[in-house]
């Protein structure tokens, strides 16, 4: 079990002075819209080359260090949230949240699994992962780009590995429930089993009933003026 760390990265930003509906102007023109926030750090819109965005969010994610360079200024920041357009899948806006490099931080971390199951390979068994990530804590500097889980010790239908299993080292911590299961190899199902399965009815019409219920409920309440909760970090703007 291994965590995987990147060299330091760098990303050059300009500040912009277009805000709101016009930012599709700075998209049009090959840039992404972001801004600068953190504790303490007045927020700054930026534009950043799509190109150059692209590389560095391929090589950062959302857990890696990066430094963002300002005029001349280099911030130590995390990708906090990145909007893509639904339809073509593009990024359309982009945070920088500004950490200290002398405070820890939390944040979710992509998990990789590598190897070969034995009960898979040998017994045709089902490998299952419970996880797509998992939640550290460290100092930004020391952030696993990605933490890489060997499933070679999976030989027999039922073997495990639990969070308990993954060491990360003394500068990176896991949270979460030592016995929590990350990933497991089931019995092949047989095929009495999964026509079972498909015979099952997998709707509750009512409870789908009952959700859009809700929804158009909650709609007539924010068209009749109910306050919604304001975002937690005040000074961020498009």
């Amino acid at each position: 079990m291994a965590h995987k760390t990147q060299q330091k990265i760098e990303l050059q930003a300009q500040k912009r002075e277009v805000l709101g509906r016009k930012v599709k102007h700075i998209r049009n023109s090959g840039f992404v819209p972001a801004v600068l926030y953190g504790k303490g750090q007045e927020a700054i819109p930026l534009q950043v080359p799509v190109k150059d965005f692209d590389k560095a969010f391929k090589a950062a994610g959302e857990s890696t260090l990066l430094y963002l360079m300002v005029d001349g200024q280099a911030y130590p920041t995390i990708i906090h949230d990145v909007m893509r357009d639904p339809l073509k899948d593009t990024v359309i806006h982009a945070d920088f949240y500004k950490v200290r490099l002398d405070e820890k931080i939390k944040t979710n971390v992509p998990v990789v699994f590598t190897g070969e199951a034995p009960a898979v390979k040998d017994l045709q068994g089902i490998f299952v992962r419970n996880v797509n990530e998992l939640e550290v804590e460290a100092f930004p500097q020391d952030l696993p780009h990605e933490i890489s889980i060997d499933i070679s010790s999976l030989k027999n239908f039922g073997d495990q590995i639990s969070l308990k299993d993954i060491n990360l080292g003394e500068k990176v911590q896991l949270i979460g429930e030592p016995d929590e299961i990350i990933a497991t190899v089931q019995e092949p199902k047989s095929q009495e089993e999964l026509e079972a399965e498909l015979a099952e009815p997998t709707t509750d019409v009512s409870a789908v009933e009952e959700v859009e219920k809700e929804k158009k409920e909650e709609e007539i309440v924010e068209e009749e003026g109910t306050e919604t909760p304001a975002p937690a970090e005040e000074g961020k703007e498009e």
